[in-house]
């Protein structure tokens, strides 16, 4: 009887040790899945942000492409206009220069007819009437072409458009006025062309 008994205990101890080893192979199987499981997330998410890299490198490649040729566009662009502003600015210049030849052509004309007409004139007062006729001429053609002369005599000096190269201690005059002209001076609008050298005036 008694021998009986402590079979069946023996069994099922053996019966629950059994299970107690399936439980834990199970669970060493489920924490195996568990680990490809979150390998082949980790995996696609390394593939997901590889993809995602790729596709930022093309679109920037794509974007740098883009930007490259409109440099080279612009570059190209400016240099037509470049070249266009060199052809426009040398055709302003030539045309400048041939509205003042034409002008003083007739100016030179003058002067031949002149010079022919005095080969034998031996009256210094026809010459002098000559010269003064042609002299008159050039001013006024210089004149048509924007041509101004500075007034400096009797004006305070101005340094912009005087240029001293003497002082006369004197008490006739105003300290710092102009007494003298040596050289005449010219301006073209505002722009000086050539400054009048004078002569000023300084306290005695």
């Amino acid at each position: 009887m008694s021998n009986k008994s402590s079979n069946p205990f023996k069994n099922n101890k053996i019966e629950t040790q059994d299970k107690t080893v399936d439980t834990t192979e199970a669970s060493t199987n489920q924490e195996v899945e568990e680990d490809v499981v979150d390998n082949s997330e980790v995996l696609n998410a390394e593939g997901s942000k590889n993809d995602g890299d790729d596709k930022a490198l093309k679109a920037l490649q794509t974007k740098y492409d883009e930007l490259n040729q409109q440099y080279v566009r612009l570059a190209a662009d400016f240099d037509n206009f470049r070249k266009r502003q060199e052809q426009e600015r040398e055709n302003l210049v030539n045309l400048g220069k041939e509205t003042i030849l034409k002008k003083m052509l007739e100016v030179l004309d003058n002067f031949e007819r002149g010079e022919k007409s005095l080969e034998n004139v031996d009256d210094c007062q026809k010459i002098k009437e000559s010269f003064t006729l042609v002299h008159k001429q050039v001013c006024e053609t210089l004149t048509k072409l924007g041509l101004e002369e500075i007034k400096a005599i009797g004006e305070e000096f101005d340094p912009n458009f005087h240029e001293a190269v003497m002082q006369t201690p004197t008490g006739e005059h105003k300290e710092h006025t102009v007494i003298a002209e040596l050289q005449k001076g010219y301006k073209l609008g505002d722009k000086v062309l050539r400054a009048t050298l004078v002569n000023v005036a300084t306290a005695q």
